[in-house]
């Protein structure tokens, strides 16, 4: 597990912001009619107008620049022809990568009307990431944040996929440790000063079951129940956090 200098921090900021920027210019063409692969390019372009990389492009093979999962997809939905419709949800997941540091984001976001169900999943979902940031400070431990996360995720009603997971990131995208969205008080690893992970709580609607399609790539829900995806890279600070992902 490395620990991060002031200097890399500040270089892991700045793929954060942009990270942040490009999420916030998605929201201008999250619509009904739009396909998939006509997200993905805006999203590449938009990265690559900010003097960065979208590094999620050819890793491992990955052969688009960012995961675009809707409905019951979990993670790693490749961009295609699909063309998102009225009271969908789509995730957007990517990641940024300038001057030789990682950043990783992923928001949730309504297509139109939703149900209101599936709206408050969403919402209860970006509620359950940031009540797992909260707990992050130097002598927490990994087990702290999932508990978090998962207590906050089953008092409202949402499944907890524990085949996914956080993880450290610095100048490689995926590091040590890993972060899961479930545990217990006071296990895993011990948090220090210094440390990037991203937390990315992933909660079902329906059963927490999860299955690989064809593909080798895409994880749908196993009962098609919809499912949710928010994700921010924060770094262990002396007093306690920053999200590097942000303003």
């Amino acid at each position: 597990m490395n620990i991060r200098s002031e200097r890399e921090i500040k270089l892991m900021k700045e793929a954060g912001h942009i990270n942040f920027l490009a999420h916030k210019e998605m929201e201008k063409y999250i619509k009904p009619g739009i396909t998939t692969k006509e997200l993905d390019k805006k999203i590449r372009d938009f990265i690559v107008s900010h003097g960065a990389i979208p590094s999620c492009y050819g890793y491992e093979g990955f052969p688009a620049n960012a995961c675009i999962c809707v409905n019951d997809e979990v993670v790693h939905g490749i961009p295609g022809n699909r063309k998102l419709k009225n009271g969908d949800i789509v995730k957007l997941d990517f990641t940024v990568k300038k001057s030789g540091y990682e950043s990783d984001m992923t928001r949730t976001y309504l297509v139109g009307d939703v149900d209101p169900r599936i709206k408050k999943m969403v919402e209860d979902t970006e509620q359950a990431l940031y009540e797992g940031i909260k707990v992050v400070k130097p002598g927490a431990r990994v087990g702290d944040i999932g508990y978090a996360i998962s207590k906050y995720a089953h008092s409202h009603g949402l499944s907890v996929v524990e085949e996914l997971v956080g993880h450290g990131i610095g100048t490689d995208m995926h590091e040590d440790p890993e972060v899961p969205n479930y545990g217990k008080k006071g296990t895993g690893i011990v948090l220090k000063e210094g440390m990037v992970i991203a937390i990315e709580p992933m909660l079902n609607l329906g059963k927490r079951n999860v299955v690989l399609l064809d593909n080798d790539w895409t994880v749908v829900t196993e009962d098609g129940s919809p499912s949710c995806h928010f994700e921010h890279t924060v770094c262990v600070t002396k007093d306690g956090y920053e999200i590097l992902t942000g303003e």
